[in-house]
């Protein structure tokens, strides 16, 4: 019978320890606390017990305001006095603190509502952190993310729909799959929405973070030439990842260096650094090529020549809000083996300061993990 499963939750407690995020601000806004209710499961919904959970852009966005449209700057720590705490979520609906962030959930399930599926008790899964609206899953713009608009998985428990869970068999451990589903899924959606084929060229720039090294592979897969743009430091890893070239990140020409390296210009342009270097993509673009972005870490406020825009005949893709197919590929593409998690750090719940401040120095490749 679908319940509480007393042995997998902590004996002799309802608290657990958790990242409480109270408000948009700095560091200090996130407090690790032993003293949060445990959540139990809606009539839809499922508790996983959370082992691992990894770190994103968003989660440091998230807590200095930057999806704000008052904050115009790269992603950093900082900006906070300027955010405006009505548009500071990834639906740029606002939020509500205090607030458990965390979109990679890995775990297994110890709590199943009466309406979700019995048969998750006990799994090992992933969740989807792309939360649809149950009325109208269809219309992104009732969607939330998990982390953001609902308590995420930087915490002993978590509470998610039911219909978001995948169960997943792999030798993988749980801190290798916290790599996965918010930047994989990302990833998937991104070259889906460009509609990039076997054959084509595409260009990554910020190939070494989680999304861009979640690209390379995955447009690899798709049996595209890649050519990936990082630091110096990190190409050989970049290159190791099934990159066809790779072009060092330098202030200015990184785009035409691009193309040199390619031997012309690209089919598609899968962009997460947005930037000065926006319009030197552009036209880096083949006549009828695709842009799509999913992040701006190097600043949102771009200038863009509509002429190269009309002129080449080119189309522009934003991508946020996927079909829940795309992450049931994601699992399938884990579970064949055709992909390999990137990771380039973990720490304890304990030390999630420690991670934060690690992930801004952006001299990792891959994902960093935080684990429960």
């Amino acid at each position: 019978m679908p319940g509480r499963h007393p042995t997998d939750y902590i004996a002799g407690t309802d608290t657990m320890r958790a990242a409480l995020l109270t408000g948009i601000g700095g560091p200090e806004m996130l407090e690790v606390r032993d003293d949060i209710p445990v959540p139990r499961a809606g009539r839809g919904d499922v508790v996983v017990r959370v082992t691992a959970c990894g770190l994103n852009n968003s989660d440091i966005n998230t807590r200095v305001g930057w999806y704000s449209r008052s904050i115009t700057t790269a992603t950093k720590e900082s900006g906070y006095d300027k955010a405006d705490v009505k548009d500071v979520g990834w639906s740029r609906r606002g939020l509500s603190f205090p607030r458990i962030q965390g979109s990679d959930v890995v775990g297994r399930v110890v709590e199943v509502g009466e309406e979700a599926n019995p048969r998750l008790m006990g799994r090992r899964v992933l969740v989807d952190p792309c939360l649809r609206d149950r009325r109208r899953p269809d219309d992104p713009a009732l969607a939330g993310y998990l982390g953001s608009e609902l308590d995420g998985g930087f915490a002993e428990y978590c509470a998610v729909p039911g219909e978001n869970v995948y169960p997943v068999s792999s030798h993988l451990s749980d801190v290798e799959l916290a790599a996965f589903p918010c930047s994989w899924s990302t990833a998937e959606h991104m070259l889906a929405r460009a509609g990039l084929r076997q054959g084509e060229t595409v260009a990554v720039p910020g190939a070494s973070g989680g999304v861009g090294s979640a690209l390379v592979q995955l447009a690899k897969l798709r049996g595209a030439r890649v050519v990936a743009i990082a630091g110096v430091s990190k190409l050989d890893e970049v290159a190791e990842l099934g990159a066809d070239r790779v072009v060092a990140r330098q202030p200015g020409g990184v785009p035409e260096a691009a193309v040199d390296a390619n031997g012309g210009p690209f089919h598609v342009v899968a962009d997460v650094v947005g930037g000065d270097d926006f319009g030197g993509w552009l036209e880096a673009l083949r006549h009828g090529g695709s842009y799509v972005t999913s992040g701006a870490i190097a600043g949102p406020i771009v200038e863009l020549d509509l002429r190269t825009l009309y002129l080449k005949d080119l189309t522009l893709h934003g991508a946020t809000v996927y079909d829940p197919r795309v992450f049931g590929d994601l699992v399938r593409y884990i579970e064949e083996g055709s992909i390999r998690a990137i990771v380039g750090g973990s720490y304890p719940l304990s030390n999630i300061h420690a991670a934060q401040e690690a992930f801004l120095t952006k001299r990792h490749v891959g994902k960093l993990v935080i684990t429960i």
